[in-house]
């Protein structure tokens, strides 16, 4: 078993890849870092773009490089800026 870093807000939403928060439902569009500095970096930079940000980074279990046992939140992801709901059912980011 191996583990890696993600973040995690205070409404239980996870950092994804895509640049937004997403449920953690489909793994594979969660942020994860290999080192807790680089996540802890990431979170900083995040909370100062929102000052009501509570965060954490977290050490999560890890299959095939993709995050485990995540917990899901049941709360509404946040939506972008841009209006659009990056989140999809693949369970990695489509480069469109």
């Amino acid at each position: 078993m191996s583990g890696a870093f993600v973040i995690r807000n205070q409404l239980g939403h996870y950092w994804g890849k895509s640049s937004s928060w997403v449920n953690g439902r489909h793994p594979g569009q969660v942020a994860c870092w290999t080192h807790r500095d680089e996540a802890m970096n990431t979170l900083f930079e995040l909370g100062s773009q929102d000052t009501n940000l509570r965060g954490e980074v977290m050490l999560t279990e890890t299959e095939d490089q993709l995050p485990k046992n995540l917990e899901i939140s049941e709360l509404p992801v946040p939506k972008s800026d841009k209006g659009d709901n990056l989140e999809n059912d693949e369970d990695d980011p489509i480069d469109e």
